[in-house]
């Protein structure tokens, strides 16, 4: 399903005004991932990548196509873990958090 533009500009709205829901963002993507739904995880983190540093910038850091990156992010991407994982160290960086794992039981 296709984002509208009032959803996109919506998200990067709040994203620019509110750090609380940058980190939010950030984070709820990678649980995404951790959890097994890798499509949400990767949607998710799309969304905060359009809404915080661009696909353009993150193309430069990486020197990769802004394109390339985008695909990786996208319904039919399938990054490669070593991809995917520094640019989640990189979006956590630029975001002055540090995410950590915890483990728990399951009820």
């Amino acid at each position: 399903m296709a984002l509208t533009k009032d959803f996109k500009d919506t998200i990067q709205a709040r994203a620019q005004r509110d750090p609380a829901f940058r980190k939010a963002l950030l984070q709820e993507g990678v649980e995404c991932l951790l959890a097994g739904d890798v499509d949400t995880g990767k949607a998710v983190l799309r969304d905060y990548i359009n809404a915080t540093i661009g696909f353009e910038k993150l193309s430069h850091v990486f020197e990769k196509s802004s394109k390339s990156l985008m695909r990786m992010f996208g319904p039919k991407g399938n990054p490669q873990a070593s991809n995917l994982f520094a640019v989640i160290h990189y979006l956590q960086q630029q975001e002055g958090i540090h995410l950590e794992v915890k483990a728990r039981k399951v009820a």
